[in-house]
């Protein structure tokens, strides 16, 4: 399966309130029961745990409606790790939905900003975390943002995505087409798999930021994480 270029409807602006919303709740769903919040759990855990980290910042780009965030912040919670956490997205609706999602939750500023223009200084978080994010662009913009971000994480980038795969592929869709008739969840869904890369070509995208730095993680089903450390 050739890798799609073809832009997602998420992508695009100026859709209708209540399909944006409808679609961020579906992708929670994904999140819950098709590994989304387990694979970012995980990763980040374990560089916490390795460190004994008491305290860590956080920037989320592409936060979608700030689930993951708020997923991280009561993990922290439960073990009395303070966090603070800035989560990014430029859609001006995704970003107000995010805020009235996390008013309660201090933790979680949210801001509406360009994940590849990024207004902080260099070193200004411990992690950045990319989550089903980075499949929406062309690998040549991945790797400059990539490259932007390992500037300002103190510890590590960590990215949490898809990968191509005719299973996957033709999986999401039936799946879709059962759980919902929101038509950008059944539209994109799909088309987010086509266009993520196979293992071999993420493992060549953080290669080409990280060199030998990084650590990559296939997690089922056809999801990769990684962890890309750099010295400063």
């Amino acid at each position: 399966m050739k890798r799609s270029y073809e832009q997602e409807m998420m992508d695009s602006p100026n859709h209708p309130q209540d399909l944006l919303e409808e679609d961020l709740k579906n992708l929670r769903l994904f999140n819950r029961f098709l590994g989304g919040y387990r694979c970012v759990e995980s990763a980040l855990a374990e560089v916490v745990c390795q460190q004994r980290l008491k305290s860590f910042s956080l920037l989320d780009v592409g936060t979608g409606s700030a689930d993951i965030p708020g997923r991280i912040v009561r993990w922290c919670q439960r073990r009395s790790i303070d966090i603070s956490v800035v989560a990014l997205d430029q859609d001006p609706v995704t970003a107000r939905l995010a805020a009235c999602r996390t008013r309660l939750t201090p933790e979680i500023t949210v801001l509406r900003g360009d994940a590849a223009n990024l207004p902080f200084a260099p070193r200004s978080f411990d992690f950045v975390l990319a989550s089903q994010f980075l499949h929406h662009f062309s690998e040549e913009k991945v790797i400059a943002m990539l490259e932007n971000w390992s500037h300002l994480a103190r510890r590590a980038v960590i990215v949490s995505d898809l990968v191509r795969h005719p299973l996957a592929y033709y999986g999401v869709q039936v799946l879709t087409r059962l759980c919902t008739a929101n038509i950008m969840t059944r539209t994109d869904a799909p088309l987010s798999v086509k266009r993520a890369f196979t293992r071999a070509e993420w493992r060549e995208l953080f290669r080409r930021v990280a060199d030998d730095h990084f650590r990559l993680i296939s997690v089922f089903p056809f999801r990769i994480t990684a962890r890309l450390e750099f010295s400063h």
